[in-house]
C-alpha cells in the first residue's frame, strides 16, 4: 500500500509533493528524497525545509557570534544540526535536533544567576579551551550553593519533553561537593518538580570522614527533611558526555502547545541546609535539549 501512495504522489506536480513532505520529519524527508528525481527536487525545497526551521531563525541566526553562510533553508537546516551556533551575545548556544529539527539551548554561566559570583573570593571567571563559551565559572570556596537558570517557553520546540542538565568539571582538589546532594526544582507557571542531584559520584571513605566531621549538621538536615514528609535520596548522579564535560539533570518539563506565549522555565540547583564549605567545580552552564517528542 506504501509503494502504491508514493507512486500516486509521484505524479502529483513537484509543489504539491513538497507540500505534502514539508508535514513529515527531516529523518523521513531525506528517506523519501530517494523515491525518485521528483521526490529528491522536492526534499531540498526552501518550502520543505522552512517548515522545520523555527519561526524566529532569522532573528536567531542574523546576529550570531559567528556569521552563518547557506544557500538554502536545507543548507541552514543541516549547519544548525551539525554545530552548535553561539547567539545572544555568545551567552547562549543554539542547535537542532537533526531526525526532528526540535530546538536545544545551553545557557552559558554568565547566563545563569549563581550566588556570589560577582565575588573573587568565592567565583572566578576564566577561560578554558575546552569549553564552547568565551567564560566558566569556577568556584573556590562557598558554604551554600545556588544555581538558577531560566528560558522563554516560546524559543522552545511545542509538543516537546525537555531535559534539564547542569554542565560542569569538578577539579581532583575539590571538596564537600559529594557529602550532600543538591535540591533540585523546575518551575513552569504554576507547575513546580523538586528533586535532587549529586556532583559527585559519593566517595564512601571520604563521605564517612566528612560525615564525622558534619554529623551533628547532617542529622539537623535529615530531621528537618522527615519533619516536611521529605524523604529524598541521593537523587540524579553525574554522568561524562562526548564533549569532555560531566552533567546532571536538573529535572524534566513539557513544553505543549496552546501555552502561554510569554511563559517561562525556570530551573534551580541550591544546597541551602548544609551550609558546609565546598570547593573545586567549574560551572560551564545548563542545557535544555529534547527528551521525547509528544505526540
Amino acid at each position: 500500500m506504501e509503494l502504491i501512495a508514493l507512486t500516486e504522489m509521484n505524479a502529483l506536480p513537484e509543489s504539491c509533493v513538497s507540500a505534502i513532505l514539508s508535514f513529515v520529519s527531516p529523518a523521513e524527508v531525506c528517506r523519501l528524497s530517494l523515491v525518485s528525481s521528483t521526490f529528491l527536487s522536492a526534499a531540498n525545497s526552501d518550502v520543505v525545509w522552512a517548515r522545520f526551521l523555527p519561526s524566529d531563525h532569522v532573528d536567531i541566526v542574523s546576529p550570531a557570534a559567528s556569521p552563518v553562510e547557506f544557500s538554502s533553508k536545507k543548507e541552514l537546516f543541516l549547519w544548525l544540526c551539525q554545530r552548535p551556533l553561539l547567539v545572544d551575545g555568545g551567552r547562549k548556544s543554539f542547535k537542532l535536533e537533526r531526525s526532528s529539527g526540535i530546538v536545544s539551548y545551553v545557557l552559558s554561566a554568565q547566563e545563569l544567576s549563581i550566588n556570589r559570583s560577582d565575588d573573587p573570593a568565592h567565583w572566578i571567571w576564566k577561560t578554558l579551551p575546552e569549553s564552547r563559551f568565551k567564560e566558566v565559572a569556577e568556584l573556590r570556596t562557598i558554604d551554600r550553593l545556588q544555581i538558577e537558570g531560566s528560558i522563554k517557553t516560546k524559543a522552545l520546540s511545542l509538543n516537546t519533553l525537555y531535559g534539564a542538565h547542569l554542565i560542569f568539571k569538578v577539579f581532583d582538589r575539590a571538596f564537600g561537593l559529594d557529602l550532600m546532594p543538591l535540591e533540585t526544582s523546575i518551575e513552569m507557571d504554576n507547575w513546580v518538580r523538586q528533586g535532587t542531584a549529586r556532583l559527585q559520584h559519593p566517595d564512601q571513605k571520604k563521605r564517612h570522614l566528612e560525615g564525622l566531621m558534619y554529623a551533628n549538621r547532617l542529622e539537623m538536615v535529615r530531621k528537618h527533611w522527615e519533619a516536611e514528609g521529605d524523604h529524598r535520596g541521593g537523587g540524579g548522579v553525574p554522568s561524562e558526555r562526548g564533549d569532555g564535560w560531566m552533567e546532571v539533570e536538573v529535572g524534566e518539563f513539557l513544553v505543549e502547545s496552546g501555552g502561554e506565549g510569554d511563559g517561562e522555565v525556570r530551573m534551580s540547583l541550591r544546597e541551602v541546609k548544609g551550609y558546609q564549605l565546598k570547593g573545586g567545580l567549574v560551572v560551564e552552564g545548563i542545557e535544555v535539549r529534547p527528551k521525547s517528542l509528544v505526540q
